[in-house]
């Protein structure tokens, strides 16, 4: 059995200068963007370049978005 993953996870944030920033969990993957489907783009790219033999590549791309909000208590 091989240790091929099928799945890559990206952490994507609001960064506090405007913009988006995506960190991949597990991998030294790291991109930032202005909008949304630039990040997105952005990230693929990343991935391709992190796993440049496509055998090895992730086959999908998961965006688990994280927004801190503060509310008065």
């Amino acid at each position: 059995m091989n240790n091929i993953a099928t799945e890559i996870v990206f952490l994507i944030e609001e960064d506090p200068e405007g913009g988006y920033t995506a960190k991949g969990l597990g991998e030294s993957i790291y991109t930032q963007a202005e909008d949304m489907a630039s990040l997105k783009e952005m990230v693929r790219d990343a991935v391709r370049c992190h796993f440049p033999d496509e055998i090895n590549r992730p086959k999908v791309i998961r965006l688990h978005f994280v927004r801190d909000e503060v509310i008065a208590s």
